[in-house]
This record gives structure tokens, sequence and C-alpha cells, in this order.
């Protein structure tokens, strides 16, 4: 009796562990295909577009199940609903563009602690153990190349005004913070008039340049770190017929800021890379959820886009898209 119920026992253990329980998470525990959800930091922006394109194109490489979802702003009280529905529906892994450093650690260890891969992708958290990989441009170096542009084309004196989305986003805080070393290490002609925040609206943004350009009419020249706080900031030096005095560098290569940049709003670009971001997100998300050696930290290059180089071929594949 006690060799039949011993018996019995092992059957039993070994059927719960060796088949597809419910409790096992899709793709890690079958011969199905991985399943990773891109969680945009902005639904529809190019840049955020351009980085699901490259996910895409990865992830139908690697012959995985991709879901791409996303805000209509860039703000965390939307994004943290999309959040704890992904997790709900309990993909192997998500990349995700956070839109804040502090705000999105609750809802993302939820998911690391459901045994969801995270990789993190253009934007981190404060939380250094969420994000099995960061994968992110150098934005302090970018920051820094765009100060040099900047200063190159104002002569290497006046004064300058950094427009930024909102404090607390990982990657523009890194492009100011490179913005303002370069300036106060090398160029001692420059005077910063600081940093402010459009909210990542565009007529915020103009509004910021219009007062701006009030207060300080001897402005020489605008950082913008991002697509939307250039196209405001462009739109009020047209506007103001302020586009030979006023020089500017934005951060981003959107459809709109290279008919900027054609148009002679802007006097060059910082572009990133986020094809390439989405695509080593979907190679390091697989990597993860298949046990295999994943990479902590992954930066990639910014180039700097001007009139002279725009049509070259190089420049050309970076520019961002709208779609696939």
């Amino acid at each position: 009796m006690r060799k039949a119920l011993a018996l019995a026992t092992l059957l039993l253990t070994v059927a719960a562990c060796g088949g597809g329980g419910g409790g096992t998470p899709s793709g890690t525990g079958s011969s199905g295909p991985v399943k990773v959800t891109l969680i945009q930091g902005l639904a529809g922006e190019e840049f955020y577009e351009t980085m699901a394109c490259g996910a895409k194109a990865k992830a139908q490489e690697l012959g995985v199940t991709l879901d791409v979802q996303g805000p209509q702003k860039f703000d965390p009280t939307l994004q943290t609903p999309i959040v704890n529905s992904v997790v709900a529906g309990h993909p192997d892994a998500i990349l995700i563009a956070p839109t804040d450093v502090k705000a999105l650690i609750a809802p993302l260890t939820q998911a690391k602690q459901q045994d969801i891969k995270i990789i993190l992708v253009d934007t981190v958290v404060d939380d250094p153990s969420i994000g099995l990989s960061r994968i992110s441009s150098d934005n302090l170096k970018g920051g820094g190349a765009a100060a040099k542009a900047l200063a190159e084309q104002i002569g290497d004196k006046g004064k300058v005004l950094v427009i930024s989305t909102d404090p607390g986003v990982s990657s523009v805080d890194a492009r100011i913070k490179g913005f303002e070393e370069e300036i106060k290490a090398s160029h001692p002609g420059i005077s910063s008039l600081g940093v402010q925040y459009s909210n990542n609206d565009v007529a915020k943004a103009s509004a910021i340049v219009n007062a701006a350009l009030a207060k300080d009419p001897d402005l020489a020249g605008i950082f913008a770190t991002n697509l939307n706080s250039a196209t405001g900031a462009g739109t009020a030096l047209q506007q103001a017929g302020k586009l030979d005095k006023v020089k500017m560098v934005g951060f981003d290569a959107g459809p709109a800021q290279v008919k900027q940049l054609q148009d002679g709003v802007v006097s060059a670009l910082i572009a990133q890379l986020p094809g390439e971001i989405g695509a080593k997100g979907v190679e390091q998300a697989v990597a993860a959820v298949k046990g295999q050696p994943v990479t902590a930290s992954i930066p990639t290059d910014a180039t700097i886009v001007t009139k002279d180089n725009l049509n070259t071929p190089d420049i050309q594949k970076v520019l961002y898209k709208s779609g696939c």
C-alpha cells in the first residue's frame, strides 16, 4: 500500500512540474513564440514609431510575437494604467520607455515580481534593479554635441536658452547636463539663461520662446531637447521674424524637424537611433526569456544633421519615420 501511495505521489509531482500548467508564463515554458510588449513613451511620435519599426523588424526576424502600446501624452499617469494592463496579460517580456524616473517604479516592480523580463529603452527609472538591460542614446554626449553645434552657430558668444519637456525624464535630463557642462567648460563667451519646461507641449514651448524674446531681445541661441520643444520654439521664432538672429539646435530628427532644417528654422539637429534601440531591445528581451546572457547597458550613438549632410545616404538612414 505504501509503495502504491509513493508511486502515485511521484506521478502527480512529475505531472505538475512537466506539464503546461496555468502558472507558467507563455513562451517561457513551451515551444511557442516569445511574447513581448513594447510600451512607448508617446504613441504616434516619430521617435517612438521609428523605435517600434526597428522592434517589429527584429521581432519578425526572431519569430517573436510583438505588441506595441503607448499613451497619448508623455505622462506617467497615462502610461501607468497601460503597464498594469500589460502586466495582467503576462507577456514574457516588456520593453518600456518610462515617462518618469520614479512614478513607474511601482508598476514595473509588480511586473518584475511576476517574472516578466523588463528591458528599458530610451529612458530609465531610478531603481537600478529594474531593467535587465538599459538601452538608450548616450544623451550626455548628445547634449555636449548640441552645445558645440550651437556655439559654432552663434560665434561662441551670447545668451542661450534650453527648452525641455519635464524634470525627471532621464534622457532629457542627461542632455541638459551634457549641454550645460560643455558650455561651462569650453565656451566662456556664452551665457546660459537656464532651462524652461514645456511639458512636451508644442504650444507651451512656443509661448516660452515668445516670453524669452520679450525679456531678452538679444537672445542668441536655443537648445530644444526634444521633438515637440523644437517644433514649438521654431514656430515662435518664425512668427517673431527672428530666424536670422536666433539660432536653434534641436534634438531628434522627425519629419517636422527635417523640414525646419530645410527651411532654416533650425541650424542643426541631433538625431538618435531609435530603430536600433528597438531592435536591440527585442534581442535583449529574447535573451532574457531564454536564460541567455543579457547586456546590462547598451549606449547608442547620436548624429549631427545639417543642411550640408542632410541628403547623404548615411544621414538619410537615421531620419525618423512616421510609420513602417
